[in-house]
């Protein structure tokens, strides 16, 4: 059987008894990289953070918002993500393909951050590398992470899912 290329599931948006919230890095839709009202956004690395509205602020120029999908999580997101993965997937190891483990998630240290809508991950795509953002891996256009020598030798090879990140295998 071919693996699942389906996006991984949609963070939950509605904050239930006991589910994890806004506090968390849940973010409704319509967050912009600008919004710092939302942990998703303030919590991002403070280097992500410019970089991604200096991006912002260009890709306005040619009719582009940045909206933050979701950016910085809490340990206890990260693993709700990964069980409503499992579940889906079937697997840990179908997964690990779309969600890390808590202790290896960049979005828990606040190192990534998953950009929308889809004429945005475009513009970046594009665009990033002189911004010091970079695609990570080939099944998540929507994935970016900082590498601050983007602007002078490029983003570095994309991995093909999280599964081959050798950082996540700590």
């Amino acid at each position: 059987m071919a693996p699942s290329t389906a996006p991984p599931p949609k963070a939950p948006r509605r904050e239930q008894r006991g589910a994890v919230g806004k506090a968390d890095g849940v973010v409704p839709d319509g967050v912009t990289v600008f919004d710092d009202a939302f942990p998703a956004v303030a919590n991002l690395d403070p280097g992500l953070l410019k970089a991604l509205r200096r991006a912002a602020a260009d890709a306005a120029d040619d009719g582009i918002e940045f909206y933050v999908n979701s950016g910085w999580r809490s340990p206890a997101y990260q693993n709700r993500l990964l069980r409503d993965a499992v579940s889906k997937y079937g697997s840990e190891a179908e997964a690990a393909r779309w969600v890390a483990t808590p202790a290896t998630s960049l979005h828990v240290s606040g190192d990534a951050v998953d950009i929308g809508h889809s004429d945005a991950a475009a513009w970046l795509s594009r665009h990033g590398a002189a911004f010091g953002l970079c695609q990570v891996y080939r099944n998540e256009p929507w994935h970016y992470e900082l590498r601050t020598d983007a602007a002078d030798r490029g983003c570095p090879h994309m991995y093909a899912d999280p599964a081959q990140d050798p950082r996540m295998h700590q």
